[in-house]
């Protein structure tokens, strides 16, 4: 298995991913590419002939080729994608690519056919009913993806696989979730994970069903279960939501938290009693800046969601900004430092020597190490 299949899917639809656009979807609709669930088989015929769990156009009758434009639910930067084209045969694409883009703020679908769309696949080869996974070699974050298929056909599933780089700009607005998935939070270690995907205890939302958190098989030994989360940046945590919610005769009897920070190991949360199919919050006093969390349930169970709340530190903040304007593309990076009243040669100065060194003008000290700076 690829390494890069190890990494979020910065596409999905449950971190508010959504297809903006497609050229033609003649047999099947394009928000099926970004759907979460694995694609189902269907033996059944509609109205637009065989049915498929994916997108698909007609037969191209003319020179060129089909597309589809995803804005990513988390823009970040891209380690590789799959191109799955389960139970597509006769009716796949040969071939395919896909490019990324990185546009400020919400623009449109005209917006987006003038971005500056670089290419993140070349044109390769696909085999059909087949999950075709490519390693992608980019350091640029991007928020939007497009998918061209050669000549035209059917795909089911498109995974972008990657890092999430978030927007600092966002998180000094206030007190944030530091173990968000969308925010750069990552789940990097697990004791046992039999029945949920642990990275949905920091996935958006609430959670619909029990099959939406992170589970452990019944433990029959005298030790307990854990959960490692890296926090989007060095941080102080003030408020830890642990929600049981849906898990009735699963959840945990006891929880705890662990902070691992600069200065080693600090207690954020004592074991302390958990209810079934409840949203548990507890406040956090004087919590010394950490960026990794252990959750310890005892002995084993189920949880739907993890929430810590804070503030980064100010290195934190300072790492952050400067790796997510390292991340952006040459084109993004100009227009950020515009929007701040950078002049032009000044601008195109500083995008050329990053990363940046420390001495900077006031304004870009701001931007890139927070507002404190």
């Amino acid at each position: 298995m690829p390494d890069f299949l190890q990494l979020c899917d910065l596409a999905g639809r449950s971190l508010g991913g959504a297809v903006l656009a497609a050229n033609d979807e003649s047999f099947a609709a394009k928000e099926n590419l970004i759907l979460d669930q694995p694609p189902i088989r269907h033996d059944s015929f509609g109205h637009r002939g065989k049915e498929y769990d994916g997108w698909e156009t007609r037969r191209r009758r003319s020179p060129g080729h089909d597309w589809a434009i995803v804005r990513l639910g988390a823009p970040g930067v891209v380690s590789g994608v799959v191109i799955d084209t389960a139970f597509f045969t006769g009716n796949y694409p040969p071939r395919a690519s896909v490019e990324g883009a990185a546009v400020e703020g919400h623009p449109s679908v005209d917006e987006l056919g003038k971005a500056q769309w670089q290419p993140l696949l070349p044109l390769s080869d696909l085999a059909g009913d087949t999950a075709n996974a490519f390693a992608v070699d980019s350091g640029r974050r991007v928020t939007h993806v497009r998918l061209n298929i050669h000549p035209d056909g059917g795909v089911a599933r498109l995974r972008v696989h990657g890092t999430v780089v978030p927007d600092p700009r966002i998180l000094d607005a206030g007190p944030v979730d530091l173990a968000a998935l969308e925010n750069g939070g990552r789940v990097t270690g697990v004791s046992d994970a039999f029945y949920g995907r642990p990275a949905q205890l920091i996935s958006r939302g609430l959670p619909r069903s029990m099959g939406e958190g992170w589970e452990t098989r019944r433990r029959r030994d005298e030790g307990n279960d854990w959960v490692e989360v890296t926090l989007a940046c060095e941080g102080v945590v003030t408020l830890a939501e642990l929600d049981t919610t849906w898990f009735l005769g699963n959840a945990p009897g006891t929880a705890s938290l662990t902070g691992i920070g600069p200065d080693g190991e600090v207690r954020l949360l004592p074991r302390t009693r958990l209810q079934p199919d409840t949203r548990h919050r507890f406040v956090v006093e004087d919590a010394p800046g950490i960026q990794r969390v252990r959750l310890d349930v005892h002995p084993d169970g189920g949880m739907g969601r993890l929430r810590l709340w804070g503030r980064p530190t100010p290195r934190g903040r300072s790492e952050l900004g400067r790796r997510w304007f390292s991340a952006l593309p040459d084109v993004q990076a100009l227009e950020v430092l515009g929007s701040i009243g950078v002049p032009p040669q000044v601008a195109g100065r500083l995008v050329g020597a990053r990363p940046l060194a420390a001495d900077l003008p006031p304004e870009v000290a701001r931007l890139l190490d927070g507002p404190t700076a």
